[in-house]
Formats: structure tokens, sequence, C-alpha cells
């Protein structure tokens, strides 16, 4: 019997599944970041290629990009929007390679960018992701 090839997720199906991992972060991380833009790219653009000295696009997860809490000053303020964003291509070939669950996949990955935005260590986020 032939397999039927199925589609891969597209960029608003992840997009879903990274609101749902959104929802199951602990609160004490979750709650400050009501302000923070949650963004699906299938690839990360060309100036963040350079400026993160990647040898490919699929080098990359996810990158938080903004101000990290622990750096915000209510006497400066900042124009620029906090922003997650989650690399499709990129998942999905991790996934591909690895067997690993996709909606594990994708809530690592906001965890560890949500932790950027904390300023915590990748040893933090570990801590955080084995505790929930």
């Amino acid at each position: 019997m032939a397999r039927r090839a199925q589609s891969p997720p597209t960029l608003d199906d992840l997009e879903a599944m990274a609101a749902e991992a959104l929802q199951t972060i602990p609160e004490a991380l979750r709650r400050h970041t009501a302000d923070v833009v949650i963004r699906v790219e299938d690839f990360p653009d060309e100036e963040t290629e350079a400026e993160m000295g990647l040898e490919s696009p699929f080098d990359l997860l996810g990158l938080y990009r903004g101000v990290a809490l622990q750096h915000k000053s209510i006497s400066a303020p900042c124009d620029d929007v906090d922003m997650i964003f989650l690399y499709r291509r990129p998942i999905l070939d991790y996934w591909c390679e690895t067997g690993e669950d996709l909606a594990h996949i994708v809530r690592h990955v906001l965890i560890h960018e949500i932790g950027h935005h904390f300023g915590f260590s990748d040893d933090d986020m570990e801590r955080i992701e084995r505790e929930d």
C-alpha cells in the first residue's frame, strides 16, 4: 500500500502550536510576556544571518529581539517591541532529524527565547523546563 504524503506544518500551524505552548509555560514566566510579540517565519532574514554569523539559515531555530527585562528602565523607555521569532524551516528540519515531538520542540524553543527576555542563562532555562 502506498503512503500518502503529508503536507508539512504551515506558518499558521506553527503559530497555533506556539500559542498553545505559551499557555503551558509556568505563570511566573508567562505573566511577563503579555507585550511580547511571537512571529513565525520560514527563515531568519539575511541581516539576522549575518549578525549571528550563521553558516546556514538552518542553524537558528528561534530568536529573541528586544531589551531583556533586567535592562529595561522606566526613565529610558524603549520604543521597540519585544519579539520572539520562531523559524519554521529550521524547526521542521530539526524535527525530522531528531524524531522528537514537534509540539515539544516548539515549546522548548519558545521557553528558550522567553528566557532571553528575562536574561536567564541556558542552565536557568533548562531548570525551568525540567521543573514544569
